[in-house]
């Protein structure tokens, strides 16, 4: 098992799944595509029009954590606001979470494992934080309850 993710050009985009508010009858647009600089982007408008106000990509994966507790991404964002998700088990409704803030410069975001805590349709289910020894499932989601443009730059996800 890895413990790293790397947007290489030769890295097929379509492994990465776009998901909206469409799913419920909201507007937003997104896309993810794997630049040739290396760099996976995550852009698009959340729109809030029809109680919308949400987009995520997603990626299945197979991360293995038990020898590391902290995840950290190399991004460029725009100032906004992301989470990043992650799940155990596809098959589990809830994702493990946690918000961050892009500064609109290349940064490395690092994020401690076991603070990770569960939310399913943006309610916290009540059950302890994330302490699984495997990542099978990662997602980046915007959902500042704001109408905007945005756009997340990946450089790389790895396991420390």
């Amino acid at each position: 098992m890895k413990n790293n993710i790397n947007f290489i050009h030769t890295t097929d985009s379509k492994e990465w799944h776009t998901i909206t508010d469409a799913v419920m009858g909201g507007v937003s647009k997104s896309n993810f595509k794997i630049a040739t600089d290396n760099l996976g982007v995550f852009s698009g408008y959340v729109s809030l029009e029809n109680n919308g106000g949400f987009a995520m990509v997603k990626h299945c994966t197979s991360l293995h954590c038990k020898n590391y507790s902290t995840i950290c991404i190399t991004l460029k964002g725009d100032g906004k606001v992301y989470q990043i998700r992650i799940k155990e088990n596809t098959a589990t409704k809830h994702w493990f979470i946690a918000p961050f803030t892009t500064n609109g410069d290349w940064q490395t975001i690092e994020i401690k494992l076991n603070n990770m805590y569960a939310m399913f349709r943006g309610n916290k289910v009540d059950i302890p934080n994330f302490n699984a020894e495997n990542i099978n499932e990662i997602a980046f989601l915007i959902g500042n309850k704001t109408a905007e443009d945005f756009k997340l730059e990946l450089k790389s996800i790895a396991l420390k």
